[in-house]
């Protein structure tokens, strides 16, 4: 399953019209939803599910772990832990990384109006 070729334009999505997306049956999107923490939809008044896109994105991945590459539940959310961890480590040198760049603009913005000052 490949969502890739799906334009997700909707703010959410119903659990039924989930469950279409990956040919599996509602029951399944809910029962993975209990076992997979990071699947956190919302509820409407009436208690109904309602999937975001980063939702989607989730099962997929969970779909991909499971139902393609064989993978256990438990076998699932360690791998998911793990690219968790990663990403959260790519997150923070990013953040570094940004800060640095915004410290050497600042310097040159003051450099700049120091020049500006002069002429």
């Amino acid at each position: 399953m490949r969502l890739k070729d799906k334009k997700l334009t909707k703010l959410y999505y119903a659990i039924g019209e989930v469950a279409e997306m990956f040919d599996v049956n509602a029951s399944l999107i809910r029962f993975w939803e209990k076992e997979f923490s990071i699947l956190k939809p919302k509820k409407n008044k009436k208690g109904n599910r309602l999937f975001t896109v980063k939702d989607i994105k989730n099962l997929e991945r969970i779909y991909d772990l499971v139902k393609v590459k064989g993978f256990t539940l438990e076998g699932a959310k360690k791998e998911l832990m793990k690219k968790n961890r990663v990403n959260h480590r790519v997150d923070k040198e990013m953040f570094s990384v940004n800060l640095q760049v915004m410290e050497r603009l600042e310097k040159i913005k003051l450099k700049l109006i120091k020049i500006n000052s002069e002429i």
